[in-house]
């Protein structure tokens, strides 16, 4: 039995990679083509049918450039910073519940997740907080001043928005009173599969919400990457594959960040009526169902992602620290307060 739940989490690790890397890839060609549809244009069109080949192209061209190597004395340092990058990227996924359960003839009940680990939120906090660690080593050593400016830039506006962001999750916290993100998804299977937390705590994912931008440098909180001013940031002296693991780390981060939001907000992978699906079609496919709710709600955020790319300028970069620390952090600190005392009352008024 051991080999066999070896073999099967391999299976969904493989699974969970493949996925990630997927979306991670076309997202690139969605980000270009809801561009073109914001701007008026067409965006990808001539590689392949509606230009849906092009994020093969564009990962063949990083994949054969040649490898530029900076004057740095820290070339150990200028490549693991895009490997660093890309790997806390994907770490994260590992704790997402991606459906609840299913029921394979002749083996059992196989979970909907990699891991059920009891202190995931914990897992998540620290995997983001060490995200930015691959982006101030690859600036630094890239020699260039530029990319040194962005790094610091990054750094500061992690540890600043990072301090929100924990602060929102306590607030959650203390209403589900669990820090596992599986449990937190079936205590929002209530009403139906719509007992979702967005509808007990909007202040908090409001917060949540513009933290992760800052937390995946998405506009309006580019400044680690602001072309008009550091040409390109972090990784302007990176190419081939250094570019191409900074550019993907982005896109797997968005699309770690969608699904947590999905998850913590948004009840995961309950839909509608899903106990009575349960019910009358069976557990497979009522977790079938539930894996492409999640996966729905996912691309809407991604989808609202770009959207705000190309919507809204970037801040200048004090009004991002005044954003974090004048703004963001009070009110985290209010909502907390606010979540304790609403619990009190409806704790004391319900006994």
């Amino acid at each position: 039995m051991e080999i066999a739940f070896i073999i099967e989490k391999l299976i969904f690790i493989v699974l969970v990679f493949a996925l990630t890397m997927l979306i991670a890839l076309y997202a690139t060609y969605a980000e270009r083509k809801v561009a073109g549809f914001l701007q008026d244009r067409y965006g990808p069109n001539r590689a392949g049918i509606f230009g849906l080949l092009q994020p093969i192209c564009d990962g063949a061209k990083l994949f054969a450039k040649e490898e530029f190597m900076p004057n740095t004395p820290n070339k150990i340092l200028f490549l693991a910073g895009p490997a660093i990058a890309m790997t806390v990227s994907l770490l994260g996924s590992s704790v997402i519940p991606w459906a609840d359960k299913f029921e394979i003839p002749g083996y059992g009940e196989v979970k909907g997740y990699i891991g059920d680990v009891d202190v995931a939120i914990l897992y998540i906090v620290a995997i983001l907080s060490t995200g930015v660690y691959g982006i101030v080593i690859g600036g630094w050593a890239s020699n260039n001043k530029y990319s040194l400016i962005g790094s610091i830039r990054a750094g500061a506006q992690m540890i600043s928005y990072e301090i929100a962001m924990g602060l929102s999750i306590i607030a959650l916290v203390m209403m589900t009173g669990s820090l596992s993100l599986v449990s937190i998804t079936e205590q929002q299977s209530g009403w139906h599969g719509m007992q979702w937390n967005i509808i007990y705590q909007p202040l908090t994912f409001l917060i949540f919400l513009v933290c992760s931008f800052a937390e995946c440098n998405r506009t309006p909180f580019d400044l680690p990457e602001c072309e008009s001013e550091l040409v390109n940031g972090h990784h302007t002296e990176y190419s081939s594959l250094g570019m191409g693991f900074f550019m993907f780390s982005e896109y797997a981060s968005m699309f770690f960040s969608s699904a947590l939001i999905s998850v913590l907000f948004f009840g995961g992978y309950n839909y509608p009526f899903i106990d009575w699906v349960r019910e009358n079609w069976g557990v497979n496919i009522a977790s079938i169902l539930g894996f492409l709710a999640l996966l729905g709600k996912i691309l809407f955020f991604i989808f609202f992602y770009m959207w705000v790319r190309w919507t809204i300028p970037r801040f200048r970069y004090d009004q991002l620290m005044k954003l974090g620390w004048k703004i963001l952090f009070p009110l985290a600190i209010a909502n907390i307060f606010i979540i304790g005392i609403v619990m009190l009352v409806v704790e004391y008024f319900g006994s």
